[in-house]
């Protein structure tokens, strides 16, 4: 008992020793550079239309738009399309702001930016935020975005930025709005959306909704058409006519490169996804709880270790809640009392109770979807329940072979035994059934009379017998005694 609470106390420090440096971690990767020295200031010149120079952010005319004013280089043929999918994070923050600087660069070839959208929120700062906006302002080449595919979202603190943008397009089955409480600086940003602001404040809008208000100048239902719409810009398509149908079809002939997450920068993104940090911590406290019943680090704690790592990191990025972390890591102390009886008992259904609460109330403003929430509340009933109880009881017990010597000891049923329940034998507590019918009831003494595997089979000891077992070795005792008499007497 003393080595497992060391054993906890480690697995306690080295947790948090984890979610300190993975939180400093996380704070530092929000340090974004600052922006390209064009976007010290914001000229009325240098925005998309949906944005009002005015310190204080009051109604007024929408500035006019400027998207000539960019000038990319000559010979800029490459239109890049830069997927901004997920939550806005540090990492996908950082790859935005490095795609925007690399297309703004002397030869670089790249005539527009595109961003093709699906966020709904930013978990970054206000800081992290402007700078993603100085340099979307700062930008030598358009700056672009796309709202798609259908069922696409761009809201929260992003559908913002994308007020900065030189063009939006929005692609059917697809919403943008809800922008909420204006996160960047009026100052130096003015109003955002202009007069459409206290539209989008609290609402979204579809595709034909965004045309009628003015917020998409086109029906954009592909990413292709959205690129046709950008010719003023420079894209450059051709007529061609189907051979076989006769129609004239549009093609391009700038070229599209798509760009994306590198690989280890996905798998951080991932991370930081709800659900995927929510079911990493669970595996990780399963693995670690399966840990605490080995005498020395195996398998299962080393990947146990590595999920945890990762679910620190992606709750250091997201916004959680304390006590919801701490009632699902007790969640897991109360597991831990019961399953090595293997019978659930108060203290699964106090877990239980912790774990449910613990998963309804453990993001702060971030939805999570149903799915990972049933999965992970069910894939971890049933190994603890399942799962964790015969694989613990067969690490601490010897093989059937060789304890036949427990056939005949007595204990007490800790539980109602009808037909199965626990037993405590040897100061041991044992998963049992009896095959009498009518149920041996808690306290009532009962004796071990065979082994299935880590099963014992167990029968109710009956004090009438007790006390006939003795009076028949009273019995023996004095034939004994008798028949020794007779023979010294013959």
């Amino acid at each position: 008992m003393a080595r497992r609470a060391r054993r906890i106390a480690l697995v306690l420090l080295a947790a948090g020793v984890a979610w300190a440096t993975v939180g400093s971690a996380a704070a530092q990767a929000e340090v974004l550079p600052g922006g390209v020295a064009a976007a010290a200031g914001v000229g009325a010149s240098r925005l998309a239309g949906h944005v009002e120079p005015n310190g204080v952010c009051p109604e007024g005319v929408v500035a006019a738009a400027a998207a000539a004013n960019r000038a990319p280089e000559a010979g800029a043929d490459v239109v890049h399309i830069v997927e901004v999918v997920g939550l806005m994070d540090p990492v996908l923050a950082d790859f935005v702001v490095e795609q925007i600087r690399t297309a703004s660069h002397p030869r670089s070839g790249v005539l527009a930016v595109v961003l093709r959208v699906d966020s709904r929120r930013a978990v970054i700062g206000t800081e992290e935020l402007a700078t993603i906006a100085r340099d979307i302002i700062g930008s030598r080449v358009p700056v672009t975005a796309w709202v798609g595919p259908s069922g696409a979202r761009a809201t929260g603190e992003v559908a913002q930025l994308l007020a900065l943008v030189d063009r939006v397009g929005v692609a059917p089955g697809a919403r943008l709005g809800e922008t909420g409480e204006q996160a960047l600086d009026c100052a130096e940003f003015g109003r955002l959306w202009g007069s459409r602001a206290p539209r989008l404040a609290d609402r979204t809008v579809n595709h034909s909704e965004a045309v009628a208000s003015g917020v998409v100048p086109a029906a954009a239902p592909t990413l292709g058409e959205f690129l046709f719409t950008l010719d003023d810009l420079g894209f450059r398509t051709v007529e061609v006519v189907d051979s076989e149908t006769g129609e004239t079809r549009l093609e391009p002939q700038t070229s599209v490169r798509f760009v994306s997450l590198p690989f280890v920068g996905g798998i951080m993104h991932t991370v930081a996804s709800p659900p995927m940090a929510y079911l990493l911590l669970l595996i990780a406290l399963s693995l670690v709880l399966l840990e605490l019943y080995t005498a020395g680090v195996g398998i299962a704690g080393v990947v146990g270790a590595a999920s945890g790592i990762l679910a620190l990191y992606g709750l250091a990025i997201l916004p959680t809640n304390g006590y919801a972390i701490a009632l699902i890591v007790f969640a897991f102390f109360a597991f831990a009392i019961d399953v090595q009886t293997g019978v659930p008992r108060l203290w699964t259904a106090i877990g239980t109770a912790c774990v449910v609460a613990g998963t309804l109330t453990l993001y702060d403003g971030v939805s999570m979807s149903w799915v990972p929430m049933l999965g992970g509340l069910v894939g971890l009933m049933l190994g603890v329940l399942g799962g964790l109880p015969p694989l613990i009881r067969s690490r601490f017990s010897t093989p059937t072979i060789g304890r036949e010597w427990m056939i005949g000891l007595r204990g007490e049923a800790v539980e109602a035994l009808h037909p199965f329940g626990v037993v405590r034998i040897a100061d041991a507590l044992w998963r049992a059934r009896t095959f009498r019918a009518s149920p041996i009831p808690p306290g009532g003494p009962v004796e071990v009379t065979g082994i299935d595997g880590l099963l014992l089979e167990v029968s109710p000891v009956i004090e009438a017998d007790e006390a006939g077992g003795s009076d028949d070795d009273g019995d023996v005792a004095a034939a004994e005694s008798g028949s020794g008499t007779g023979g010294e007497t013959g």
